[in-house]
């Protein structure tokens, strides 16, 4: 028989059943009531849902249960009548309002059959129940609700969940027989109590008569009106064994459930299903007339329920202490306070404060209680000033009419570094001024309102608002506004935080991500995304790794084997009911960069149970029980899931989502993918040992670029069911495209610091997040990033900028799948103001009046239009009973100053004047009106001049100036100081304000001074009314240091007491030490010290602290202004603080930290080094926070000479994984020192030192001590070499390429233990894999050499590059066509890139200018030179990484040569080739027989037409009979002899020549005679034959 539904896939959802108590109030019930009850509701704690969503459910119970009843009465034949008078009396409690615990009626479930029907209606939509766990659904019981009074909260909600639970147990339970009488429900409820143990029933009947007994007076009437409405009537009916035995199994099966839900439970975050109050409807502010009431309403949300509590200006409110004044009531999660006749003591702030275990939180209103007649009465007004905002303020004479809100003291554009701390503030100026009543302060990032949390805080102090980052992140980057609310009026104000990257661990290694967020949860897996970073590192970024890590633990996981580029990602694997958090870090080639902040946590739910324990009140039962009319035992086998669909797709991963089947059994289904090719039907299944629960999955380890098909099977108990219908095909690859990059970048001029930024937006850019922009200054190649937050829009201003540098700008786009191409770089623009005339002046006052002129001072413009102001234009009108007259110009020459006095005016007239600002730019728009000042004699108004001026500390480019105050202050007291300074010898034009601002102290350290220049100063006084004369000139003085001067010299002890301390050498008897601070004595000061002893001083802190920080000063009276002074700020004090603990508290210092070394037979070596130990130096050994000792696994050993610490470890052992540490204590000093190895780390080394171990066997043999590399010589050869060791006589070396044994000619003999393989003129044919093989009867090694691809260029580049540096200097050669640059290499491959360039421009070759290459020699020929071909010429030899250069000159003497020498070959050249030259035809000898015609000819050449005569035997030969000479058309030659004789015989030479030259071309003759010949033969046969004999 298989298990019932609900036991085999569900476990209940409820903690409630864990409490003691409660079980024994169950049993209570139990045995208390005669009847079971069915209760309209379980539990008060549905108080925060509303009456209207009561009624609904009521209704729709009402519905079912009727229906209910009449289908049970039919099928087992009940009497209809029974059936009303359930619903009637079910209608009767809910239509009388009766509480959970009161509606009674008899218990109709008795007559239902044992045997599940098919329920044919639910209270729950499809939707919910498709969000069910695993299709088990539980009771809802819905009613009315209504107070109960006379019993506390807890045991409230104890009967309310016994009540609920009661219903649903009856409704379960069954018996051997049904009866409907109350003998025989008393015989169940009898039989039920029996399987609880005796004491708890015990506990629980005093639990529940003493509950029962506080509500008996109320519920005893109802419960009589209740039961009388029902009839007694006993009905029997037999079972069949079959139904007896499984009822009795579901019981055993539901007692498991509850036990497997208890175990669920324990495993569930529950800090996380907890939630926070939060306020839904806040409070209002109201402003009411005396004597009338007025209600504050609020509704607030959170789990546990909150507590809200009301406080009126800060103090709870007692309703008891003034009865009837307030009302205070909490319905259906509504909270109100009333107020009942407001009388004006009841003006004030209220809060309603919110809190549950899970935090704290308050709204805010004012009531303000206005009276019909009288002033305001401010002695019946509340002391103090309440620092809670309100959202309006009053005078004390009603509303305030206009609010004015300034900013003093604000933020700027501030820059800050991941990791740090930043504080944004400014102080706030509210006018008119109400002491008890407060602004609205509120923060905005990026236009987003900004609440307090562990990374930013707000504090409002009653004048100053500040922002407070405790640690930055790019995320904080943005534009920060602060926005104060003050009535219907507010002001606002902005300025941009810029946050760079920290710096890398790993230079090179990218920045981190951010904005980690969690896009959708659910028990399977949570999808995380994120923005990529501005800085890649300097090289791409390979992908991101996510880690994980579970709430509650501080162990971080890596999510992915392997880098993900897309920017989204779903991470599995994760506990169902478990909360994590994640974060991502980058990788490029270089590392892996910092990881990013981390996301908030997200739990690993389904999002419906999700939804349902967020929304879960505190009754035991959420949902209702299915019944249907199957038999468990069959089982029903899914049919298939519905609306398949892939929802995102990438190249690492690819999401489906689709609907559950409709046709799904009782019990919970899981889910199987299969995938197949696109074009097969080779279906696969993808998660075959996990199956799925939710209905969405994401697959992996799919091919990019293949296309799938998907489908989706259900399984349950009864089997697998059919899968549904397959996806369209989809391709494996980011659907989401990187954008196009931005175009059209225009940068333009902001201020001295920034450069506004416009660009055109990405074209068809789908999901964009932002936009990257970056700038480099020009010229440099260096880019930074201005934002490290992708900004969206077209226009960024980028600040932090050098004032007169020129800066190029880039901009690229970002979106999940990637950053886009960068734009093409901006125009250079100069970083300075943007030039436009300057604001208007302001403030217009009047600084001295006369009978008949007028002083007017002004305030120079906020803004100056980026130029200096050249000065100003002063224009004036009478105004004459009220009634303004025309404009008049008061100078017609431009005002340097910012005052001027008007004069020619008339006495007694009223008068008004504007003032107008003027720079290159132009004339500025006139000032505001001023106000009507009146034309008479006044007294002086303005200060008079200081007194007293002297300087000290003069040193080379600075000094300290001192005066004391004016005697005569004017009519208002002296606000401050301006100095001026000028060189002594200029013109009184020249002085120079030193402060733009006044000053308040009575010095001023003068900064900016130059060496040598002697400088005159003055001081003038300002107050209200002005700034008055200057004083005298305190001067000339030298800016100089002289020599001998010392300087102020702070010390710590080695106690840490830290002291100033001063040295003079120019002392006089009369001379003394005199401290002071800001420049006022401290002689009496609590906080410090001092003591002098003869030239010397100290002054000594008692205690160092935020009050000391200043600037000290200590001056020798008596000398030539001797003093020096020491700033101490908070960065100087945090320093010095940390130098007095490092003294107080020192450390044993250390040359090296622990580190980890794997040894030559893989052994471990932990090791660090102090820089002195002593002999009594101690170290503790730590391994995961437990101490180790010397022992087999572990080997220790301290060096106290060189203060080396060490720990052996003969191998790494899986259980090594950890944390090692060192600690040191030496007498009063420790340290210590850790190393990490964990996960890739530990692997990583541990790999290490079994890789080292298999060495050291290989060595034992003959082995490589140097695997095979190469090398190029000086020759330009390619040598192959290697190093081996071990090796002996019979050891054979072997070398191979590609596989074909390589014949060397020499045997290597080993005795350097260097072998080589020497290759000539490596060219491309060489290119293979390269091995050598050393062997013998000990084993053998190898060693391979890959010479291919990548491998090949490398060698290729460096053999150019040797052939590039052996190239000789360039030569100049001149020839007869012109002049060749030339220089030698040792030999010439074609992976050498030549070229050429003239003047730095590279030479176009023509058949004019060409190169070549003979031989060795690369040349450049240079055919008939000009002037134009003066100059340098450069031949550049580029070996695929650098080029290498060879320069000459030719210009100058060098050309004037070169060319003067191919003019004379040129000459030469003509010259041999005009000249006169027998081209061919006479033959060296001429044999012919006498009497025989003799004709010869030749053909001759040269211009002009060459002279010819002939010679015989050297004497000239003439034409006549017997030999005839002719030359013809001045080309041929005759020789032609009619009959030869023996005198004809001899030498002949044909002699040809013209003005370039001659030629001589010699022939013989030689005639014979044929007797002769035969005689002669006949003779040299005879000779022949004696010798043979």
């Amino acid at each position: 028989m298989s298990l019932p539904f609900y036991q085999r896939s569900h476990q209940h959802y409820d903690l409630s059943y864990r409490d003691k108590d409660l079980r024994t109030t169950m049993s209570h019930y139990q045995r208390e009531k005669k009847s079971s009850a069915i209760y309209t509701q379980g539990s008060t704690a549905y108080s925060s849902r509303s009456s209207a969503a009561h009624r609904q459910e009521s209704e729709a119970f009402r519905q079912a249960s009727a229906s209910s009843f009449q289908q049970q009465a039919s099928q087992y034949a009940l009497s209809s009548e029974v059936s009303r008078k359930a619903a009637s009396a079910y209608d009767y409690g809910s239509s009388h309002g009766l509480t959970d615990s009161s509606l009674l009626l008899d218990d109709y479930s008795s007559k239902l059959s044992p045997k599940p029907k098919r329920a044919k209606h639910s209270l729950l939509s499809g939707e919910e129940k498709e969000n069910v766990p695993s299709d088990y659904m539980v009771p809802i019981f819905s009613g009315r609700q209504m107070h109960v009074s006379g019993i506390t909260d807890t045991e409230e909600e104890r009967i309310k969940e016994a009540a609920a639970y009661i219903a649903q147990r009856n409704l379960l339970a069954s018996e051997e027989g049904i009866t409907t009488s109350k003998q025989s429900m008393a015989s169940k409820q009898s039989t039920a109590s029996k399987q609880s143990t005796a004491s708890k029933q015990s506990m629980a009947s005093k639990q529940s008569t003493a509950s029962k007994q506080s509500m008996a007076s109320k519920q005893s009437m109802v419960s009589k009106q209740a039961t009388s409405t029902l009839q007694q009537e006993e009905t029997f009916e037999k079972k069949s064994r079959k139904v007896v035995i499984r009822e009795k199994a579901e019981q055993l099966s539901l007692r498991k459930t509850l036990e497997e839900t208890e175990a669920y439970h324990a495993k569930l975050n529950e800090d996380h299903l907890l939630h926070a109050p939060e306020f839904i409807i806040k409070l209002r502010s109201h402003t009411v007339w005396e004597k009338e009431n007025v209600k504050l309403h609020c509704s607030v949300a959170g789990w546990p329920e909150p507590r809200v509590t009301w406080y009126k200006n800060q103090v709870p409110i007692n309703v008891h202490a003034n009865p009837g004044k307030y009302i205070i009531e909490s319905r259906y999660g509504m909270h109100t306070l009333e107020i009942n006749a407001c009388d004006f003591e009841d003006t004030a702030q209220y809060r309603a404060s919110a809190m549950n275990v899970k935090g704290e939180l308050s709204a805010y209103a004012s009531v303000v209680v206005k009276r019909y007649k009288g002033e305001f009465d401010e002695t019946r007004f509340h002391a103090g000033v309440s620092t809670m905002p309100l959202s309006f303020a009053v005078t004390p004479y009603g509303y305030a009419s206009k609010f004015e809100i300034h900013f003093d003291d604000k933020f700027d554009v501030s820059f800050g570094r991941e990791g740090e701390t930043m504080s944004l503030g400014c102080r706030v100026v509210i006018t008119p001024e109400i002491k008890h009543f407060q602004p609205e302060i509120q923060w905005y990032r990026n236009g987003v309102p900004l609440s307090p949390s562990k990374w930013v805080q707000t504090l409002w102090s009653g004048e100053r608002a500040t922002l407070t980052f405790s640690h930055l992140n790019k995320e904080d980057e943005g534009l920060y506004t602060i926005r104060v609310r003050m009535g219907e009026y507010y002001e606002q104000y902005s300025a941009y935080v810029f946050v760079r990257d920290a710096d890398a661990e790993i230079e090179g290694a990218p920045a981190a991500p951010l904005d980690v967020k969690c896009l959708e949860a659910n028990k399977d897996y949570i999808i995380i995304s994120w923005k990529q970073p501005a800085v890649d590192g300097g090289s791409p970024i390979l992908g991101y790794f996510i880690d994980k890590c579970e709430v509650g633990t501080d162990s971080w996981s890596q999510c992915n084997d392997t880098p993900v580029k897309f920017a989204r990602f779903p991470v599995t694997g994760l506990i169902e009911g478990r909360s994590y958090i994640f974060r991502v870090r980058a990788v490029n080639k270089t590392g892996i960069g910092f990881p990013s902040r981390v996301s908030e946590p997200v739990a690993a739910l389904d999002p419906a149970e999700k939804a349902r324990l967020k929304s879960r009140p505190s009754a035991p039962w959420t949902g209702q029980i299915i019944v249907t009319e199957e038999e468990p035992s069959e089982g029903i086998v899914p049919g298939p899931p519905t609306d398949l669909s892939v929802t995102e797709a990438t190249r690492s991963y690819v999401v489906l989502s689709w609907k559950p089947p409709g046709q799904r059994g009782h019990e919970g289904i899981m889910y199987f993918v299969e995938k197949c090719e696109a074009g097969t039907e080779n279906w696969q299944r993808v998660n075959t040992e996990l199956p799925v629960k939710s209905p969405r999955f994401a697959l992996f380890d799919l091919v990019e670029g293949k296309s799938y098909c998907f489908r989706v099977r259900c399984s349950n108990s009864a089997g697998v069911g059919e899968p549904s219908e397959a996806t369209e095909v989809t391709v494996v690859g980011d659907k989401l495209d990187i954008p196009k990059a931005p175009g059209n970048i225009i940068p333009s001029r902001n201020t001295d610091t920034s450069v506004v930024v416009t660009w055109e937006e990405s074209k068809d850019a789908k999901e964009l997040v932002g936009y990257y922009i970056e700038a480099s200054v020009a010229g440099s190649g260096k880019w930074e990033p201005c934002n490290n937050n992708p900004v969206k829009g077209s226009r960024f201003t980028c600040h932090g900028l050098v004032t007169g540098q020129s800066y190029i700008f880039r901009v690229r786009a970002v979106n999940a799948a990637g950053l886009s191409e960068y734009s093409r770089d901006s125009e250079a623009i100069e970083v300075k103001a943007a030039i436009a005339p300057p604001s208007p002046p302001y403030d217009i006052t009047c600084l001295e009046s006369f009978r008949d002129s007028m002083v007017l001072g002004w305030k120079q413009p906020d803004k100056i239009g980026g130029a200096e102001i050249t000065g100003y234009y002063v224009n004036y009108r009478e105004v004459i009973g009220g009634v303004p007259g025309k404009w008049r110009e008061a100078n017609v020459k431009a005002v340097s100053e910012e005052a001027y006095k008007i004069s020619n005016l008339k006495e007694n007239v009223v008068y008004q004047f504007q003032v107008a600002a003027m720079n290159m730019a132009g004339l500025g728009a006139p000032s505001a009106v001023s106000e009507c000042f009146k034309c008479e004699e006044w007294t002086i108004a303005v200060p008079g001049p200081p007194h007293s001026l002297k300087y000290s500390e003069v040193r080379k480019d600075s000094l300290v100036l001192h005066w004391k105050p004016p005697i005569h202050s004017g009519r208002t007291p002296v606000t401050g100081y301006f100095v001026d300074l000028k060189e002594a010898q200029a013109k009184e034009d020249q002085w120079r304000g030193l402060n733009e601002a006044a000053i308040k102290t009575l010095y001023l350290k003068v900064r900016g001074l130059k060496e040598g220049i002697s400088y005159v100063f003055r001081v003038r006084a300002i107050n209200q009314a002005g700034v008055g004369k200057p004083s005298d000139l305190a001067g000339p003085v030298v800016a100089e240091t002289r020599p001998g001067t010392k300087e102020v010299v702070v010390h710590v002890d080695d106690d840490g007491v830290i002291s100033l301390n001063f040295e003079c050498d120019q002392m006089t008897p009369k001379s003394e030490f005199t401290w002071s601070k800001d420049y006022v004595s401290t002689e009496d000061s609590p906080r410090l010290e001092v003591e002098s002893k003869g030239n010397k001083t100290k002054m000594t802190f008692k205690d160092l602290g935020m009050d000391d920080l200043g600037l000290y000063s200590c001056d020798v009276i008596d000398t030539d202004g001797i003093a020096s002074s020491y700033l101490i700020d908070e960065e100087e004090l945090k320093r010095l603080l940390a130098l007095s603990h490092e003294h107080k508290f020192p450390t044993v210092p250390v040359k090296s930290e622990l580190a980890v070394e794997i040894l030559e037979k893989g052994q471990v070596r932990f090791w660090m080094q102090a820089e002195k130990l002593s002999a009594n130096a101690k170290v503790n050994y730590i391994f995961n926070e437990k101490e180790i000792f010397e022992g087999p696994k572990y080997k220790m050993h301290i060096d106290r000479n060189t203060g080396i610490i060490e720990m052996f470890m003969e191998q790494l052992q899986d259980e090594d994984e950890g944390t090692y540490s060192f600690q040191l204590q030496d007498g009063k000093a420790t340290n210590h020192s850790t190393v990490v190895l964990i996960g890739d780390v530990f692997k990583k080394l541990q790999k290490e030192a079994e890789f080292q171990r298999q060495e050291w066997i290989r060595k034992q043999g003959p082995h490589f001590a140097e695997y095979l590399s190469w090398e190029v010589t000086g020759e330009c050869n390619v040598l192959l070499k290697c190093k081996v060791a071990n090796i002996k006589k019979e050891t054979h070396i072997v070398w191979y390429k590609d596989e074909r044994e390589i014949s060397v000619d020499e045997k290597h003999d080993f005795k350097d233990g260097i072998c080589t393989l020497l290759i000539t003129e490596f060219s491309k044919k060489d290119a293979g894999i390269y091995e050598v093989i050393l062997k013998d009867d000990r084993g053998k090694d190898k060693s391979r050499l890959k010479l291919v691809d990548e491998a090949f260029k490398e060698l290729m580049t460096e053999v150019c590059k040797k052939i590039a540096l052996s190239a000789t200097d360039l030569k100049i050669q001149s020839t007869a066509e012109g002049i060749r640059l030339y220089s030698f290499v040792t030999y010439y491959v074609e992976d050498l890139k030549v070229n050429w360039s003239h003047n730095g421009t590279a030479i176009k070759y023509s058949d004019r200018v060409k190169t070549g290459v003979t031989g060795e020699q690369i040349w450049l020929q240079i055919n008939e030179p000009t002037p134009n071909d003066k100059g340098k010429y450069i031949m550049e030899l580029f070996d695929g990484k650098t080029g290498h250069q060879k320069t000459v000159d030719l210009s100058g003497q060098a050309y004037d040569e070169a060319y003067a020498e191919f003019q004379r070959l040129k000459q030469a050249a003509i010259a041999e080739k005009n000249r006169a030259r027998v081209l061919g035809g006479l033959p060296d000898v001429v044999t012919i027989q006498e009497g025989k015609a003799l004709n010869l000819t030749c053909n001759v050449w040269g211009d002009p037409t060459p002279e010819v005569s002939w010679l015989k035997n050297e004497k000239a030969l003439a034409s006549d009979d017997h030999c005839t000479l002719k030359f013809e058309a001045g080309k041929t030659a005759y020789f032609a002899i009619t009959g030869v004789s023996t005198d004809d015989s001899g030498k002949y030479g044909l002699v040809v020549k013209n003005k370039y030259g001659s030629e001589t071309s010699d022939f013989t003759i030689s005639v014979f005679i044929p007797e002769e010949e035969a005689r002669m033969a006949a003779l040299e046969s005879q000779k022949g034959g004696k010798k043979a004999k």
